[in-house]
């Protein structure tokens, strides 16, 4: 059956229900919903579950799925404050004071994007470009594709689209099937190939190519990453959902320590 705008959001909420251990419309209620999380062998594959703490939001409301002796500081926090303001400072300081007596702190914040089939085409790209396979991926696990591509999950990347400029690889927009309903589109462009159009003709072609294989894209962002979030909305997307994952003490400080930044949740 073709995708509709409807059907991919559907999507998306049904698999966040999966995720976070609620149901699928909780995502659409006024009020707030609060759940004890739990593993699923279905959740996203780059998830560390249960959770200890983790919000989600479409815009309605907030889906806390947390741990059991984490609900009596959450539960209040979000309820104290507009769905929106949780996700921000001041506020976010309210949570992250009263997480920290738990060992715990905000780690992740994270924006999520789907396509909008309207918008979503296949964009003009200046160099010629080639669908690529995992058995093209061997020698592409380098800092180079590190957005595309996941050394630590390698068997979930599955495909591609890449640019060239004569016989080298410049830009690589790549998705990892991290659960059975939707693909993450991930995109790395060399820099000096940036800023000529290359990651939204990649991005939104190998959109329509997972749209084709009857999965669902979606794309991450920090909150804070224009160039990314230009990227999304360029490509055909625009937001639909929000994270906000908190994770241990000692979890903060090992990724601070190795000046690491994610949004993945790992």
């Amino acid at each position: 059956m073709p995708f509709t705008d409807r059907s991919i959001l559907q999507a998306a909420m049904a698999q966040s229900a999966i995720d976070a251990a609620c149901r699928p419309e909780d995502f659409a209620k006024q009020e707030n919903v609060i759940v004890l999380s739990k593993a699923d062998p279905r959740a996203r594959k780059y998830l560390s579950l249960p959770f200890d703490c983790h919000l989600i939001s479409y815009g309605s409301n907030i889906v806390a799925s947390v741990r059991a002796d984490c609900r009596p500081i959450v539960e209040p926090f979000i309820r104290s404050y507009p769905a929106e303001h949780c996700f921000e400072t001041p506020n976010l300081h309210v949570l992250n004071d009263a997480l920290q007596q738990k060992g715990l702190r905000v780690c992740f914040m994270a924006e999520y994007f789907l396509p909008r089939l309207e918008r979503l085409q296949p964009l003009d790209c200046p160099l010629p470009c080639r669908e690529l396979h995992p058995e093209d991926f061997a020698p592409l696990y380098t800092d180079a594709w590190s957005n595309a591509l996941c050394a630590r999950r390698k068997e979930l990347d599955v495909l591609g689209i890449g640019a060239y400029d004569g016989g080298r690889l410049v830009g690589l927009a790549a998705c990892s099937a991290d659960c059975d309903s939707m693909w993450q589109i991930g995109i790395d462009v060399l820099p000096a190939y940036r800023r000529q159009g290359i990651a939204s003709a990649l991005t939104s072609r190998l959109a329509l190519a997972i749209l084709e294989r009857g999965k669902v894209p979606f794309y991450c962002a920090a909150w804070s990453n224009i160039k990314s979030v230009r990227n999304a909305i360029r490509s055909g997307f625009l937001p639909a959902w929000v994270e906000l994952t908190a994770k241990s003490v000692s979890f903060v400080d090992e990724l601070n320590r190795r000046g690491a930044s994610s949004v993945s949740g790992l």
